[in-house]
């Protein structure tokens, strides 16, 4: 890493579709073995990184809900896709060396931790990567929300939020081709132009708890270092005037 580190302390949020790489269904490992990387140099450079897992590469309740399944079953099977992923991402953490502790809202204590927030906090200050699982142990409620509270019980300096473009743009750029891409917008923009950035729950979250977002890139190698060191990638989200 050329710069150092603007932020102590990071939420990362993933989505699972984020994992899948070039597939159409669960993990890529070339790419999980990437975003690991990545990781690691971010915690040699004394970087706390805490991560929030999505479970759309192997399961979405929603979807199943629609289909004529009990939401609350669905939301459950969900919450254990996210135990894989987290599971996987781990083992690829630890084969670099990096010191990783997946906790999960739910009590699988064969598997992960249970999530205690001073545990956590712990875990984050003596160098561990902290994976947090099976979004907040409810169902209703995404692994967006999860991710905005658990970044606001840690303590979290920034939230990194993982997609497949390079910020937030006023419409779909995969649709688009005039879409604009905005650099720095706040929280209330965000909820009154209906950006989808991230759910309502988290932006106000986010908002409320004054707890910057940064969207960026996955696809493009080294975008996440280099959104940590504070170089101007992706778009910025905060609370109040920009």
């Amino acid at each position: 890493m050329s710069s150092k580190p603007t932020k102590k302390r990071i939420m990362l949020k993933l989505s699972g579709e984020a994992l899948m790489g070039d597939l159409q269904y669960g993990i890529d490992p070339v790419y999980i073995e990437r975003i690991a990387s990545e990781i690691a140099e971010l915690i040699a450079a004394d970087v706390e990184v805490a991560v929030v897992i999505g479970g759309g590469n192997i399961f979405r309740g929603a979807y199943l809900a629609e289909g004529g399944m009990d939401r609350v079953t669905g939301d459950h099977i969900g919450m254990l896709a996210t135990v894989i992923n987290a599971l996987s991402l781990q083992d690829t953490l630890e084969r670099k060396g990096v010191h990783c502790r997946v906790m999960s809202a739910l009590k699988i204590n064969e598997v992960c931790e249970d999530y205690i927030r001073r545990r956590a906090v712990r875990h984050l200050q003596k160098g561990r990567v902290v994976i947090f699982a099976s979004g907040i142990g409810n169902p209703f409620f995404t692994t967006d929300t999860a991710a905005s509270l658990r970044a606001v019980e840690i303590g979290a300096d920034v939230m990194l939020k993982a997609t497949k473009v390079d910020g937030i743009y006023d419409k779909d750029p995969n649709k688009f081709p005039d879409a604009v891409k905005i650099d720095y917008i706040t929280y209330d923009e965000v909820i009154n132009r209906k950006l989808a950035v991230m759910d309502t729950t988290a932006i106000v979250m986010c908002r409320d708890n004054n707890l910057p977002l940064k969207v960026f890139n996955m696809n493009t190698p080294g975008e996440m270092v280099r959104a940590v060191t504070g170089e101007s990638v992706g778009s910025v989200v905060e609370s109040g005037e920009i």
